[in-house]
């Protein structure tokens, strides 16, 4: 009876386990064949094929400066925070007592405050520097943003991390700075790659701040989406869309072959 009970609860929680994939999957197999009607307007394709919508997103001026100008932005921030945020993990680790539990809790407030209440400050204050539709007031806007994330990523690491290797490098002989390249920032780098990673993908893709800081000179690949929905949505939204999934893919295969190849090196080490 217990075993029947046990077998019944197993499939429940597979079968519920199924529902909510089919429900997060099923959405985005949708966008698939949308992309590829020769229609100038959402429809699923009738016998007939076209790639004229991924011709669109190469040859249109402003689907290119979408993704070129999210390029740079999105490079641009994920560095910074990339820089930033290790630092402030560092630091805080280093301090370790209520101050830096009190930093870190100020440096991941982006992560809790509305992304409306950010584009309302930073418009005010990026007006009075000059930086309204500008690069660099987009990429420092989108690096507040991304910092809490590198900030938790690194923290998660170097709670493991022994502080004994930095103190033995200092009784070496090593300088603050040395010690830290030479043995914290060897050891933290897939918290400060997981970081960036997440900091690169938050900026990709935010559109209520460059709403707000940007206008014609800075044009995201988000904000050129938002404009194309507002009055006829336009199958190119459905090729990018398709464009990002295997891009996707594409990063998540290539990250289980190097965890592979990793592995691999480490058991012939042995």
């Amino acid at each position: 009876m217990d075993r029947l009970r046990a077998n019944f609860g197993f499939a429940f929680t597979l079968c519920i386990a199924w529902t909510l994939i089919a429900f997060l999957i099923l959405p985005l197999l949708v966008v698939i064949p949308i992309s590829f009607t020769p229609e100038r307007y959402l429809s699923l394709p009738e016998g007939e094929y076209s790639l004229r919508h991924y011709e669109t997103l190469f040859t249109d001026r402003m689907w290119r400066k979408g993704i070129i100008d999210s390029a740079i932005v999105a490079l641009g921030a994920s560095s910074l925070a990339i820089c930033l945020g290790t630092i402030c993990a560092i630091g805080c680790w280093k301090l370790s007592s209520a101050l830096g539990e009190t930093i870190r809790i100020l440096a991941l407030t982006p992560m809790i405050v509305p992304p409306i209440v950010h584009a309302l400050g930073m418009y005010r204050v990026w007006v009075d520097f000059g930086m309204i539709d500008s690069y660099v007031g987009l990429i420092l806007a989108h690096t507040m943003k991304g910092i809490p994330f590198v900030v938790i990523s690194v923290s998660a690491v170097l709670s493991n991390f022994d502080p004994r290797l930095e103190q033995a490098a200092r009784s070496l002989g090593a300088g603050p700075l040395t010690a830290m390249r030479l043995t914290i920032l060897p050891n933290i780098w897939p918290g400060v790659l997981a970081g960036g990673v997440f900091a690169f993908a938050i900026s990709w893709d935010e559109i209520v701040v460059a709403l707000f800081l940007t206008q014609r000179n800075v044009y995201t690949l988000p904000r050129q989406i938002w404009d194309g929905i507002q009055d006829n949505i336009s199958p190119a939204v459905a090729a990018i869309g398709v464009v990002l999934i295997l891009a996707t893919i594409i990063a998540v295969l290539g990250k289980m072959l190097w965890d592979r190849r990793m592995a691999a090196r480490i058991r012939g080490a042995a």
